[in-house]
């Protein structure tokens, strides 16, 4: 399957989506602050050139051969935790991470062709290739049964809805409001946002005046629209795909980072749980979302939490 799955998707000129990208890091500036980007970004030059250094030490000591690496796929909803599961696993010289800021696998955060893949896959040489393919989280069925490839697991990462829709328009705005509104409009093909919803998820989106909801609502309502598809998918009866909790993993970092270990088999370190700080995940007053929503999102939260 090609990169674009989209039948008569466009993409944006290279001068509009960077306007796009400057707009959105200015509006993190000032709802987060410098400090917050950074941290995100990996901006920190001394601590990436000391990771690159480890992993270039492992792979000349200890590399695995060619064609043996097994692909991790991170995937879930954006703004739900997943650069700080990444940011832990990437502290293990043995873990090989490709964000979505890899040129070489993604292009404007979604994966390119199948085939690229492969060969990215292939051609490590550290036992896993942690993937982070969040546009492309509707596919992950699809990248499990990649031929060719090693078997491999995925990690779908649920946040509070709260929390995650606050995340949300801090740094997006009212874009999950923009792609309802796409997809209202039957063009649920033509975004990535749209991929593989059910019908009954798109009837549901046009039950809503979409013209006077608010950003946190929308937020909210997309939450529940992607995360519906770990149910709509399957992924809840599959061994290979485990559902992590981002507020459990803060709440208490060291079960979760344990609890993913394992699903990993890989050896667990202190240090991979590290950088995360104990605290309640979701503390802040709740947001003022639709009521219908609201009830949507808790009924999916109970069922999320039961798996997970």
């Amino acid at each position: 399957m090609s990169r674009v799955d989209r039948p008569g998707a466009t993409e944006p000129s290279a001068l509009r989506y960077g306007a796009r990208r400057v707009a959105r890091h200015l509006r993190w500036l000032r709802t987060e602050g410098l400090a917050r980007l950074a941290e995100e970004k990996r901006l920190d030059p001394v601590g990436r050139l000391r990771t690159s250094a480890a992993k270039r030490s492992f792979r000349r000591r200890q590399g695995v051969p060619p064609g043996t690496a097994r692909p991790v796929y991170v995937v879930g909803l954006q703004r739900s935790g997943t650069n700080m599961l990444l940011r832990g696993l990437d502290a293990a010289p043995a873990i090989e991470v490709r964000n979505e800021s890899d040129r070489t696998l993604f292009h404007r955060y979604r994966l390119r062709d199948d085939a690229t893949l492969r060969q990215v896959i292939a051609a490590s040489r550290h036992p896993i290739v942690l993937i982070k393919p969040l546009c492309d989280s509707h596919r992950v069925d699809h990248l499990l049964a990649l031929p060719g490839v090693p078997p491999g697991r995925a990690v779908w990462v649920v946040r509070d809805v709260d929390a995650r829709a606050r995340s949300a328009v801090a740094k997006f705005g009212d874009a999950d409001l923009r792609a309802l509104r796409v997809i209202a409009a039957g063009g649920a093909a033509t975004i990535w946002q749209g991929g593989r919803l059910s019908e009954s998820s798109v009837r549901l989106v046009r039950s809503f005046d979409l013209d006077t909801m608010t950003p946190p609502t929308a937020a909210a309502l997309f939450w529940v629209l992607r995360n519906r598809l770990f149910f709509d998918l399957g992924l809840d009866r599959r061994d290979d795909v485990l559902l992590s909790s981002y507020d459990d993993s803060v709440a208490e970092p060291e079960k979760g980072m344990r609890r993913l270990c394992e699903f990993l088999d890989f050896p667990y370190d202190p240090g991979l749980c590290a950088h995360i700080e104990r605290r309640a995940a979701h503390g802040d007053r709740p947001l003022e979302i639709d009521p219908a929503v609201r009830r949507l999102a808790a009924e999916l939260t109970a069922q999320l939490g039961a798996v997970a």
